[in-house]
C-alpha cells in the first residue's frame, strides 16, 4: 500500500485479525468464522431466501428445454418434451407449456433478486418460441368452421346450446376466417385469438421484470398465415389489448365467437404487471372487465355464495357455459394479483363445494387449488391438498444424477408432463403471497445493487443470491448443478459494486481471498463448482425499502374472508344472469383436466 494512502476497510480488516474484523462488519465473529462448514446439516441456515431441491431441479430441466435446439417452423416439430399433449382440443398446443413455464421463473427470481442471467435466458427463449408457427398452429391452421363438429364427444357436446349441436363449434376451435371476420392473417393483430396475444403479453411482462432488459419491447416479428412475418412490440401489443378491452366490455374473443374469462384473466395480468413496470394505466380497461365478470359470469345468492362461474361466453348467440365454483379456480390464480378479493371470493367457494377443509370429505388433489390455498393461507387445504398432490401426482427427481425435477403424473411418459409439472411448481417455491407480490415489483432495485453474473450454469447453479442493505452484504450460495463438474475450477463476477477496492469476502465461514478487482465496481471471484456460501460485504446500501419489505412477514395479503363479500358486492345471480342461453356443467366446462 502506498505510503500516503489511507487504509481500505479490507485491509483494516487483515490486520486487526479475524475477531476484531468480525466486529467491525457488525457481525457475530462466531457466526462469520465458525470451522469451515463441511455439509449442509452443519450450515447455519440463512435469514434470507434460498430455492430449495425441487425448484433447483425444475429449474435445470427448463434450461435443458428451452437451450436445446428444436424446430418451430412449419417445415419442423417441436421437442416432444414440450407439452401438447394436455386437455386435448382445449390447450393441446405446446405455447401453453412455454407460457405456464414462465410463472415459475418468476417466482425463482423474486427469490434470488442478485443473480438473474440464467432466468433471462430461459424467457427469451421461450418466447422466441412461442412467435413461430408452432405457437400459433391453431390460428394458422383451424380455418373455417370446424369439419368435425357433428361428431364431437359429449364433454364437448354438453357445453353446446341444444339447438346447436352439430352445427356449432366446440371450445378450442380457434375457428379463423368465420364471418364476421374472415380470415386474419395476423395472429396478434386479430380481432380474435387473445389465447395467443394474451398470454404472451403476460410472458413479454414476465421477461421486463425478471431482465430489465428492453429486447421484447423493440420490434420482433411473429409468424403469421402463409409463414408471413408481422412486425410487433410489446408496447404496441399493450396498447391493442388495451382497445379491445374498451370497444368489447365482456372481454375480446379468445378464439372466434368465444370469450374465455381464463384468458381474459391471464392477458390482463400481463397488463398489470406491464402498468407496474412503465408508470402506465392501461389496466384501468381490465379493470371495468373485472367489474364485468361480477355482474355477468358469476351468480352468487341472496346468501352470499357463489353458485356459479362462466367457463367461456359466445356473445353472438348470447350462450353461456356455466359450471360450479371450481370452474373459476384457474382464472381465480391469475386475477388475484388484480384484484384480490374477488379471488379470494371464487376460491373460498371452490374450497367448500370440494371440502378441502373437512376431514370427512377425501382431498382430491388440485394444482390450482393449492396454488391458491398456499397463496392465502389456507393451511389446512395446503396440508390436505399437498398431501393428494404427494400420492397422486408422482413428484420425481430424474437425470443422471437425479438433478433435474418434475411431476410425472402416473402417465409413464419420458417426461414430466409440462403444462401440470409447471403449475405445480409455483407452489413449491416462496412463501405463501409471493405470487401477488411479484406482481408489485418488489425487487426493481436489483438492477442497480449488487449483481452476480458470469456463472457457469448449467454446471454451476446459484439457490441463494441476495443484497441485505443494512450490513451491506450480498449473500451467495453456489452448487454443482452438474454433479459430475464437482470440484473443477470455475470464476464469476460481481458487478455493481459501490467500491471493488473495499470489497471482503468470506467463504463457508473462513476469509476468502480468491478474488480481484476488475474495475471500479466490478470483482472477479476465482472458486471451484461446489457446495459454498459466500457474504460478500459490499457496502451497498441502496434505497433498502424494497428489500426490507421483502424479508417482513406477510401482511398485505392475508386470507380473504366472506364476511365482507356481499351480494352486491359481487353481483348476484338474478343481476348476472342476461336474456339468452346457458349450460351448465357441474364441475366446470374444463379447461385443464389437472386443475
Amino acid at each position: 500500500m502506498p505510503k500516503n494512502q489511507a487504509p481500505t476497510r479490507r485491509d483494516f480488516i487483515r490486520g486487526l485479525g479475524l475477531a476484531a474484523g468480525g466486529a467491525a462488519l457488525g457481525a457475530r465473529t462466531e457466526q462469520l468464522y465458525a470451522a469451515p462448514w463441511q455439509s449442509n446439516e452443519l450450515r447455519p441456515p440463512s435469514p434470507f431466501p434460498e430455492l430449495n431441491d425441487r425448484a433447483l431441479g425444475w429449474l435445470q430441466f427448463l434450461w435443458e428445454k428451452s437451450t436445446t435446439r428444436d424446430n418451430w417452423s412449419r417445415w419442423g416439430v417441436p421437442h416432444p418434451w414440450w407439452d401438447q399433449y394436455s386437455v386435448p382440443g382445449v390447450t393441446s398446443y405446446p405455447r401453453f407449456d412455454l407460457q405456464y413455464s414462465t410463472y415459475a421463473i418468476l417466482m425463482m427470481a423474486d427469490q434470488t433478486p442478485a443473480w438473474r442471467e440464467a432466468y433471462t435466458r430461459i424467457v427469451d427463449e421461450l418466447a422466441s418460441r412461442y412467435t413461430t408457427y408452432w405457437g400459433a398452429v391453431d390460428w394458422l391452421t383451424q380455418i373455417g368452421p370446424d369439419p368435425a363438429r357433428a361428431n364431437y364427444p359429449p364433454q364437448f357436446m354438453g357445453s353446446i346450446p341444444r339447438d346447436l349441436r352439430g352445427n356449432y363449434d366446440r371450445i378450442g376451435w380457434t375457428a379463423n376466417g368465420v364471418e364476421p371476420w374472415g380470415l386474419q392473417e395476423d395472429p396478434i393483430g386479430s380481432d380474435g385469438y387473445l389465447f395467443f396475444r394474451g398470454w404472451l403479453g403476460l410472458m413479454l411482462s414476465i421477461y421486463g421484470y425478471v431482465s430489465g432488459d428492453d429486447k421484447w419491447e423493440r420490434p420482433f416479428t411473429t409468424t403469421g398465415y402463409a409463414d408471413q412475418d408481422f412486425e410487433w412490440d410489446h408496447h404496441r401489443m399493450v396498447e391493442l389489448m388495451e382497445a379491445q378491452w374498451r370497444a368489447h366490455p365482456e372481454g375480446p374473443h379468445c378464439e372466434n365467437t368465444k370469450v374465455w374469462p381464463f384468458c381474459n384473466s391471464a392477458a390482463g395480468l400481463g397488463v398489470y404487471l406491464y402498468d407496474k413496470l412503465h408508470g402506465t394505466d392501461r389496466h384501468l380497461a381490465v379493470q371495468n372487465w373485472l367489474e364485468y365478470v361480477k355482474d355477468n359470469y358469476m351468480g352468487v345468492s341472496d346468501a352470499g355464495e357463489l353458485e356459479w362461474f362462466t367457463s367461456w361466453y359466445d356473445p353472438i348467440v348470447n350462450h353461456k357455459a356455466n359450471g360450479g365454483p371450481g370452474s373459476g379456480l384457474q382464472a381465480a390464480f391469475l386475477i388475484l394479483p388484480q384484484e384480490p378479493e374477488l379471488a379470494s371470493f371464487i376460491y373460498e367457494a371452490s374450497a367448500n363445494a370440494a371440502g378441502w377443509n373437512n376431514p370427512r370429505v377425501p382431498a382430491r388433489p388440485s394444482s390450482a387449488g393449492l396454488l391458491m390455498a398456499r397463496e392465502l393461507g389456507d393451511e389446512t387445504a395446503v396440508v390436505r391438498l399437498s398431501a393428494a398432490a404427494e400420492r397422486a401426482y408422482e413428484p420425481r427427481f430424474f437425470g443422471d444424477h437425479d438433478e433435474k425435477f418434475g411431476w410425472w403424473f402416473g402417465l409413464n411418459e419420458p417426461y414430466p408432463r409440462g403444462q401440470r409439472s409447471a403449475m405445480m411448481m409455483v407452489s413449491e417455491i416462496g412463501r405463501g403471497g409471493d405470487w401477488t407480490r411479484a406482481f408489485e415489483i418488489p425487487h426493481m432495485d436489483k438492477f442497480e445493487a449488487p449483481t452476480v453474473e458470469g456463472i457457469e450454469y448449467p454446471s454451476m447453479g446459484v439457490l441463494q443470491a441476495w443484497n441485505d442493505p443494512e450490513s451491506g452484504t450480498l449473500y451467495v450460495g453456489t452448487y454443482a448443478a452438474t454433479p459430475d463438474r464437482q470440484g473443477q475450477d470455475t470464476s464469476w463476477r460481481v458487478t455493481n459494486l459501490p467500491d471493488s477496492g473495499e470489497v471482503f469476502v468470506i467463504c463457508d465461514g473462513q476469509p476468502f481471498d480468491r478474488f480481484q478487482a476488475e474495475g471500479p465496481a466490478t470483482i472477479r471471484i476465482d472458486s471451484d463448482i461446489g457446495d459454498h456460501r459466500y457474504q460478500i460485504f459490499t457496502g451497498y446500501r441502496g434505497e433498502g425499502a424494497s428489500t426490507r419489505e421483502a424479508r417482513r412477514t406477510r401482511s398485505s395479503i392475508d386470507k380473504i374472508g366472506l364476511a365482507s363479500v356481499t351480494p352486491q358486492s359481487m353481483g348476484t345471480a338474478s343481476r348476472s344472469t342476461r336474456e339468452g342461453s346457458t349450460s351448465f356443467v357441474p364441475n366446470g366446462a374444463a379447461i385443464c383436466g389437472c386443475c
